[in-house]
Order: structure tokens, then C-alpha cells, then sequence
């Protein structure tokens, strides 16, 4: 499926934190009040701060996911991917995955230990699981 990727600005910002908690909500279960509160700060405030960092998803018009790339050490962070349900499964993922590694020696990301699908696709990829907490692993491309 071919998709562009556009930066964000502002304008997007509602849209990028929608994208955020999504990712967060959907592999994240239990969680209290306070810690729901403490999710949804953190994610505007983060936003807020790589809005001009993001860049959007954009198929046939229609923004339908995200993805965040920060320098990190010795390489790069994956630190936010993030398809609508519907765009899931078509190869877009794969594919932005495979430009960050082209670009990057050293490639990290953090990947809920529920979600079996990303885990399935980044160790096919090349990733490997170097630490872990609770919820998540913390994985890295060479």
C-alpha cells in the first residue's frame, strides 16, 4: 500500500495524542485512575514537545498513523509507530522499519510483551530483545 509521510505541527497535536494512547491503551490493561491521569499528562506533554518531530502517516489522503525517530545513544529510537487498525497487516510498518535500519547501524525500541504481532515482525527483522520490565521489551537493531 503506498503511503507518504508528511511532518507534523500543531495543528496535528490532538491527532498525535489520540495516536499515543491509543498505542499505550491497547496493550496496556488494569490501570488506575492515577495511572490513566498520569498516562494521559505525560503523553501531552510529550507530544507537545516532539510535535515538530512526528511525521504523519498519510494514506490517499487521510492521516492513519505516526512514527517518532530520535537520535539515542549509539543509534536511533523508535520511539513511536503507530497504523490505524484497518492499515495494519499491509506491509507499511515493514516498511518504515526497513528505511530507519537502511539509515541507522544501531536501532532501538521499547514493544509491549501483549503486542505478539510487533514482536513476531521486529525479531524477523533483526531485533533482539536486550532488557525488559514488567509490560514491555527493550529491543535492539545491529
Amino acid at each position: 500500500m503506498k503511503y507518504t509521510l508528511q511532518s507534523s505541527s500543531k495543528k496535528d497535536m490532538n491527532t498525535l495524542i489520540k495516536f499515543n494512547l491509543n498505542t499505550i491503551l491497547e496493550y496496556a490493561s488494569n490501570l488506575s485512575n492515577e495511572e490513566l491521569n498520569k498516562i494521559n499528562a505525560y503523553v501531552k506533554d510529550e507530544v507537545n514537545n516532539q510535535i515538530n518531530n512526528y511525521q504523519l502517516i498519510n494514506i490517499n489522503g487521510k492521516i492513519c498513523g505516526c512514527i517518532l525517530v530520535e537520535n539515542k545513544d549509539d543509534g536511533v529510537i523508535i520511539d513511536e509507530l503507530y497504523l490505524e487498525e484497518e492499515y495494519r497487516n499491509k506491509g507499511i510498518g515493514t516498511d518504515l522499519i526497513n528505511n530507519v535500519i537502511t539509515n541507522n547501524k544501531i536501532v532501538y525500541l521499547w514493544v509491549y510483551k501483549d503486542n505478539v504481532k510487533a514482536i513476531s515482525l521486529y525479531k524477523r527483522l533483526g531485533f533482539l530483545i536486550i532488557n525488559e520490565t514488567k509490560n514491555r521489551y527493550y529491543m535492539k537493531y545491529i
